[in-house]
């Protein structure tokens, strides 16, 4: 075998995995950022479902996810018999030349199941301080074993929505952003909004978060992370153009995450008078899931205008939702992620030559409702089984006494405060 082939396969190889270790490391970012954005006494609970939905959904897409997302999108659990030795897939690439593979299924797979947490994650933040924890994590047996690896089908997995109307999205903007929001919108309307947050003629209630340096803490891990998330999706490394193409994915994304924050930032102070970190934090968000569908094309200016749009309209979304259709959203996820999304899905067509217009809105439409009625259904069956939301008392005292049987912070905090 050539020497020359070997190394470029082990470099991509490397490269591949170094990237999923990135986006596996978002998993503290969202976590981080979760706990920081809600109160004390619901902590624990939050990171218990973080851990817990990370592991749940290396085990489900294991055992059939990805055999649904990468085989004809109707196998039952397929996944252990996809994902081939080293040494095949070395075989492959030497037969097959320029199409085949430049890294093992094993690989692929441990990148792909990352993202599959990381729509998970998306839910987690937006359902928190009243959902009973194992209804979510029953929740993420499902989203991470069949409601996400179907649409990943029709998308990445060789589909309709790609290969019948082009549909494009290099790292996910809809494919994983959206498809997380959506699953966290049907969430948070069967659970209804947390006690307190809405008064009885409709005004709004403020809850602060416990621990804002915890929140920029994950902000800046997810930020990081990014850089896996979008420049593993090049998939190689081992030639100029990949290598190049890998920089300017990273440069873009960089600049689209500072261009958010900055534009979020800015429109705070002029609407509230105020430089509200939370909304800062939530702009560098959206900055990164605007540029997500298509980090390779636009240019770095580009990509700072895209980043500051989706800035700016987190901070519309976030007060929408909550002012005006009184959707209790703790961590801005569906904002963030959701109407973010649909921007950061739209704007490949600034750049992007092959995309079309048509292609892009069916794409966002049937992700979006495949995600958001088959995740109703979920949602409506597991309340009706085993309820999703704990008690009125157990929520004012704080759901990590009563779910997981201890406190993030003992020492400093009482039950209900």
């Amino acid at each position: 075998m050539d020497k020359l082939t070997e190394l470029s396969y082990a470099l991509d190889t490397f490269y591949f995995l170094m990237s999923g270790v990135l986006v596996m490391w978002m998993a503290a970012g969202f976590t981080m950022l979760e706990a920081g954005l809600v109160r004390a006494k619901n902590t624990a609970e939050i990171l218990t479902k973080n851990v817990g939905l990370y592991s749940i959904a290396c085990i489900m897409y294991m055992a059939c996810g990805y055999g649904i997302m990468y085989g004809d999108g109707t196998g039952i659990f397929p996944g252990f018999g996809m994902l081939g030795t080293a040494d095949n897939a070395v075989a492959d690439v030497v037969a097959g030349g320029d199409d085949a593979p430049y890294y093992s299924n094993l690989s692929d797979f441990f990148f792909q199941v990352v993202f599959v947490a990381t729509a998970m994650s998306i839910v987690s933040g937006a359902v928190a301080e009243r959902m009973k924890l194992w209804a979510f994590l029953g929740f993420a047996v499902v989203m991470t074993a069949v409601i996400y690896p179907v649409q990943g089908y029709w998308t990445w997995g060789g589909g309709f929505l790609g290969e019948t109307f082009g549909y494009s999205d290099y790292a996910g903007s809809g494919i994983v952003h959206l498809a997380g929001a959506a699953a966290a919108l049907a969430g948070v309307l069967v659970l209804g909004a947390r006690k307190g947050k809405y008064g009885a003629k409709g005004e709004v209630h403020a809850i602060p978060g416990a621990n804002l340096p915890l929140a920029t803490l994950g902000t800046f891990i997810l930020w990081m992370g990014w850089f896996g998330f979008n420049g593993g999706s090049e998939l190689k490394v081992s030639d100029v153009g990949s290598a190049n193409n890998v920089a300017l994915v990273f440069t873009n994304t960089n600049l689209a995450a500072a261009a958010g924050l900055v534009g979020a930032l800015i429109l705070a102070k002029l609407w509230f008078g105020k430089a509200d970190l939370t909304m800062a934090l939530n702009g560098a968000l959206a900055g990164l899931v605007s540029i997500t569908a298509d980090p390779l094309s636009p240019s770095p200016l580009l990509a700072i205008v895209i980043g500051l749009v989706g800035g700016l309209l987190v901070v519309g979304s976030i007060v929408m939702l909550d002012r005006k259709l009184h959707i209790d959203d703790p961590v801005g996820a569906i904002s963030v992620h959701g109407t973010v999304g649909i921007w950061g899905v739209l704007a490949v067509l600034l750049s992007n030559g092959d995309a079309t217009l048509s292609g892009q809105l069916i794409g966002l439409a049937v992700i979006f409702s495949w995600v958001f009625f088959a995740s109703l259904l979920v949602w409506f069956i597991l309340k009706t089984v085993m309820g999703i939301r704990v008690s009125e008392q157990e929520e004012y005292e704080g759901v990590d006494v009563h779910e997981c049987g201890l406190e993030a912070y003992p020492e400093f905090t009482k039950s209900g405060d």
